[in-house]
């Protein structure tokens, strides 16, 4: 691109030097001082900007629309980025790479050292400045750096144009953000007015052709298959583990073998549909052919990308999905990633509010069986002549175990009360028939005896939390997620059955579960 000096008059360069004067005014802060020694991640930015002449407060909000200034130890994004300024490392995409030759830093530096990894952000910035033809004039004019931010995102055109556009919107709006080490990060805000060039997000603003309120962005052909294979019977909540725009793009990126039907941005609730319903998406491995995926911007050990905004436009998505489709509104069909059979994934982790995200979308939130047929806030105890659904999840769980109760039909008679004596008799408990709280935990908890720990998910971590909910007579919410709530239970459960409170599930915690005790 040719030099910018053309598209400049000495006239805008006057008003945009009395403008900046008159901000510098007002805040107090030019924004290229460097802070004092108790603020590294401003430092950084102020340091960054200035070895590569790039607008500090650009560089703030690039850092806060990609990550919101947290670069999560080292550990990489869905797109294998890193960092407060997301660098990222794959076939298509190689700022990480770029950043280490423009530096000189190693990459394991900068994918976990926050102002290697800031430095490396703006030395990328400042490289796609000079390709754009931008001088010295023009890098003072944050609104001139429009497609340079495009660029950074890692994909072009339309999309490039809608990431851009987020940026500009936080630079408008301006920043008061605090990082997970308790440091502040300002921006003020300012009228812009970016130079896009030939670049527009025009064709991201159509509409979805499912849900009236989305907009409309294809993933890459390689990253569905058109058409299914099953009748749809689930929603599938996910976390991005990284950006709204940045997932739009990942997700348009025809290497990334991965997909998702809707995403769901965190600061306003704006949902994008990516493939139609129809269709099947790559998010959720052997449940693909049958699941609706909804992704939503943030990173699971971080509650603050779950804003209310997000929930709520997240359950009124959910809620027509369920009502077009005759999904049920239960946790049996609305589930997380890491529920999902043959998945490794542990989304939407431990803050994502289940119990709040039901009853938005009016659906049962777990104040009886929460959907599974095996989980219940409370176990009542179950003896000849009782009926209903806790006495089919007796029923059911003799059968796994290898005593048949007869028909799983919900009525206690005389085959259930054999089983269940039976069943007793070979856990050492009383053998009186009655599935009192001692022989509801044995029940509910037999069967594999894998050591879980908090942040473990899957149907092992449910399997413990029916246990201890029947075991300490208080409700541990069944969601297949080991997070807070889950490992104080256990350690609970631990002290007062005399066992070492760690909070692990290891083999003594399981033998005392499965013995009742």
């Amino acid at each position: 691109m040719p030099r910018r000096a053309a598209l400049h008059s000495k006239a805008r360069a006057s008003v945009l030097a009395a403008l900046t004067a008159t901000v510098l005014a007002a805040t107090g802060t030019p924004a290229l001082a460097a802070p004092d020694d108790g603020h590294p991640m401003n430092r950084a930015f102020a340091r960054a900007a200035e070895r590569f002449d790039v607008p500090r407060d650009l560089l703030a909000v690039v850092g806060y629309g990609e990550t919101r200034l947290d670069g999560h130890s080292g550990r990489p994004s869905q797109a294998n980025g890193y960092g407060v300024m997301h660098l990222v490392s794959n076939p298509v995409n190689r700022t990480l790479e770029q950043a280490a030759a423009l530096t000189g830093k190693p990459v394991a530096d900068l994918r976990s050292d926050t102002a290697a990894n800031i430095l490396g952000g703006a030395a990328v910035l400042r490289s796609y400045a000079d390709k754009l033809g931008l001088d010295a004039r023009d890098r003072d004019d944050i609104d001139a750096w429009y497609p340079a931010v495009a660029r950074y995102s890692g994909t072009d055109g339309p999309t490039a144009a809608f990431y851009a556009d987020t940026v500009y919107t936080f630079l408008a709006d301006g920043l008061d953000a605090v990082t997970p080490g308790g440091e502040r990060i300002s921006v003020t805000g300012r009228p812009v007015s970016p130079d896009k060039g030939s670049l527009t997000a025009t064709d991201v603003r159509t509409q979805s052709p499912d849900y009236p309120y989305a907009l409309w962005v294809p993933a890459a052909a390689n990253n569905f298959t058109v058409g299914r294979s099953a009748k749809i019977d689930k929603v599938i909540v996910h976390v991005t583990q990284g950006s709204y725009a940045g997932s739009i793009s990942w997700f348009q990126n025809p290497t990334a073998e991965v997909s998702a039907h809707y995403v769901v941005r965190s600061s306003d609730g704006q949902i994008t549909q990516m493939v139609r319903d129809s269709d099947t998406a790559y998010h959720a491995r052997s449940a693909n052919a049958s699941a609706l995926g909804i992704e939503h911007e943030g990173f699971i050990d971080d509650p603050s990308w779950f804003t209310d905004a997000m929930y709520r436009s997240s359950a009124a998505l959910t809620k027509y999905l369920c009502d077009r489709y005759g999904i049920p509104k239960d946790r049996a069909h609305i589930i997380g990633h890491s529920e999902a059979p043959g998945n490794d994934h542990t989304d939407p982790g431990p803050y994502w509010d289940w119990t709040r995200y039901m009853q938005l979308l009016g659906g049962n939130t777990g104040g009886g069986n929460t959907g599974d047929g095996l989980s219940f806030t409370a176990y009542a105890t179950q003896r000849s002549g009782s009926t209903g659904a806790q006495v089919t999840a007796v029923q059911q769980l003799l059968g796994e175990q290898g005593y048949p109760a007869g028909a799983v039909d919900g009525s206690f008679g005389p085959a259930t009360q054999g089983a269940v004596t039976a069943f007793q008799a070979a856990r050492g408990l009383h053998a009186d028939g009655v599935v009192g709280a001692r022989t509801w935990t044995a029940l509910l908890s037999a069967g594999a005896t894998a050591m879980l720990k908090q942040g473990d998910s899957g149907d092992g971590v449910k399997r413990l939390q029916r246990s201890l909910t029947a075991a300490l007579s208080s409700t541990v919410g069944v969601d297949g997620s080991f997070g807070p709530a889950t490992a104080t239970a256990v350690r609970s459960y631990q002290t007062s059955r005399g066992l070492t409170a760690d909070g692990i599930v290891g083999p003594g915690t399981w033998a005392a579960l499965q013995a009742g005790r």
